[in-house]
């Protein structure tokens, strides 16, 4: 549509009002030379082309005036650059309508007898200036359409952009009250966009900085706030700056998102997401099989698994299979060793702190673990090595399904399947008050025993060739077996290690190895000690015995009842001394 076709209603206004006034008859036509207004004889016609469209001579007078953008006065019909004219058309005067520099139209004053005549032409300069004023009018409301139809579209294009974000929108005035929200504000808050609009934000969040926002014209970023309403309770990351017009502040925007929704982007974005099915652990034997189809089956629920195995078995690789095998397959795994972190920040790993919590809190306080794993599975490895005072915490976690962070009086609810897993013995350690018994019984509602390697050497080989392929292909080489007597001290050795000792001993392998097989002078010196050849290496000595019931001895001990206090006491060496040999322990591991 022409830009006076769209507003012709306007122009049809126009044209009835010239001619009232002129008492002449008035025809306006656009760049295209279709009629869009007319009075007398021209009304019928709007809507069709004027006859000077169908004429290929680009004299006549219509097309004149688009193409110079001049006004022109007719005074004899007949003059040949008048075209084709209906009966009885015996004088013109027309006038381009301007917009800019362009001409988008024209409007014609049209003489039927001699009196209508008379008056085009004795007041025709003064016509020509009204038809100037008349048209300028049409293209300021042309202009004004225009402007209004980007307004339209931007408005229409921010709106769409608006309801797209995940994040909920809610703007407000300077006294507070919601104008403008989005879908996804409506779903987090919990009532509908109309009840929402001319609503005092307050009256939804009560105590909301937003409020002191409007005040200082100073925003904040990604706040934490709590809110309550009849329909529902809200945990949302917040952030809010001002609308500013000339200095002052005449509202406020917030964005929001459900802390829920943060910690699951935070999970994915932060921890290691590949999934490990129950395909990924290698063996056929049949104390593994059987373990692997209870896990299967204990996956389909929800209660706690307690996994009993030696170091180095694969206690994760069992946990990730179950959080994958069941219906929370598609919610975070947080995994945490409770071995390897500070006793002094254990605590706000698991459970999470507030702001000023401690000296070096983080700013908005953090979320812990726990609340990481919302509706997904946690695991808690090395749990024999928990404190008594978090056993109580955590404790209380599993009862009430609530988490209550480090200097808050706040709980939020959290919805976690718990996979705890050890290496020590906590029926041992219950007898000795070293681990709480209403805690071992709460976690050990399933219990899934791994049976160490040396107990399943059928899967020896097995493993042997599904590492070979592995770190061949990451070192780039090509080796492809392993010769008879490296299979021999594979099958030889007890592996107090299990399987992360044999990964570790192949990957030495490989980089070693320079030809095609796997020889034994390119196994740890340890495994080749135990052929009693030594492959090059000398013969087992005392030294590398003692070292290897060293090693046998340590990792008994680590996976018995003792703390790292009382193994060194009962090993008769100090704590720095039992640190440094567990850790070339787990270095030759």
């Amino acid at each position: 549509m022409s830009r006076l076709g769209e507003i012709a209603a306007t122009v049809q206004q126009v044209a009835e009002a010239i001619s009232a006034v002129l008492e002449v008859e008035t025809e306006i036509v656009d760049e295209e030379l279709t009629i869009v207004a007319g009075t007398g004889k021209y009304l019928e016609l709007i809507g069709t082309k004027d006859d000077e469209a169908y004429c290929s001579d680009s004299h006549f007078i219509y097309t004149r005036v688009l193409k110079t953008g001049q006004a022109f006065i007719i005074e004899d019909p007949t003059d040949k650059i008048y075209g084709p004219t209906l009966i009885g058309e015996i004088g013109e005067i027309c006038c381009p309508v301007k917009l800019g520099s362009e001409t988008i139209g024209v409007m014609g004053l049209i003489a039927f007898n001699p009196q209508q005549r008379a008056r085009l032409l004795d007041k025709k300069e003064q016509l020509i200036n009204f038809l100037q004023r008349m048209a300028f009018l049409l293209a300021s409301r042309v202009s004004e359409k225009e402007a209004y139809n980007q307004v339209n579209l931007t408005s229409n294009r921010l709106r769409a952009i608006v309801e797209s974000i995940q994040e909920g929108i809610v703007a407000v005035d300077a006294a507070c009250r919601v104008t403008h929200c989005n879908r996804a504000a409506e779903v987090m808050i919990g009532l509908p966009k109309g009840e929402l609009i001319g609503k005092d934000l307050r009256e939804v969040w009560k105590d909301s900085p937003v409020e002191e926002v409007l005040k200082t014209g100073v925003g904040y970023q990604e706040k934490e706030e709590y809110y309550s309403t009849p329909q529902k309770k809200m945990h949302l990351l917040v952030t809010t700056n001002p609308i500013n017009v000339d200095g002052n502040v005449m509202g406020a925007v917030a964005s929001f998102r459900n802390m829920a929704d943060v910690r699951r982007l935070a999970y994915n974005l932060t921890e290691m997401t590949q999934q490990f099915g129950f395909d990924q652990i290698k063996g056929e034997s049949q104390q593994l099989l059987d373990a692997k189809a209870k896990a299967y089956r204990v996956a389909q629920g929800s209660s706690t698994i307690l996994i009993l195995a030696e170091s180095g078995t694969g206690k994760e690789l069992f946990a990730r299979a179950i959080h994958y095998a069941s219906p929370r397959r598609d919610k975070p795994l947080v995994t945490v060793n409770c071995g390897a972190i500070p006793e002094t920040l254990l605590e706000s790993e698991l459970f999470g702190y507030e702001e000023g919590a401690f000296t070096g809190a983080r700013k908005g306080g953090r979320a812990g673990k726990f609340e990481l794993a919302d509706g997904g599975t946690i695991f808690l490895d090395e749990i024999g090595d928990l404190p008594l005072h978090l056993q109580v915490k955590l404790l209380h976690v599993l009862q009430r399904r609530q988490v209550e962070r480090i200097s808050s009086n706040k709980v939020t609810p959290v919805d976690v399947r718990v996979i705890a897993a050890t290496n020590k013995n906590l029926e041992a350690m219950v007898r000795s008050k070293e681990f709480r018994e209403d805690l071992y019984y709460r976690l050990s509602v399933i219990p899934l025993t791994i049976p160490p390697l040396r107990e399943r050497r059928e899967d020896i080989s097995i493993l042997m060739h599904y590492f070979l392929e592995k770190h061949s292909t990451l070192q780039e080489k090509c080796i492809k077996s392993f010769s008879h007597d490296v299979i021999d001290a594979f099958l030889a050795y007890q592996w107090p290690g299990n399987v992360r000792e044999l990964e570790n001993a192949i990957e030495y392998a490989v980089n070693m190895e320079e030809g095609a097989v796997i020889s034994l002078n390119s196994v740890p010196p340890k495994l080749r000690a135990r052929t009693g050849s030594g492959g090059g290496a000398g013969p087992f000595t005392l030294k590398d015995q003692l070292e290897q019931y060293e090693q046998e001895l340590l990792i008994k001990y680590r996976e018995g009842k003792h703390s790292k206090t009382r193994l060194a006491e009962a090993l008769g060496i100090s704590r720095a001394t039992l640190y440094r040999k567990l850790k070339e322990l787990d270095k030759n591991q």
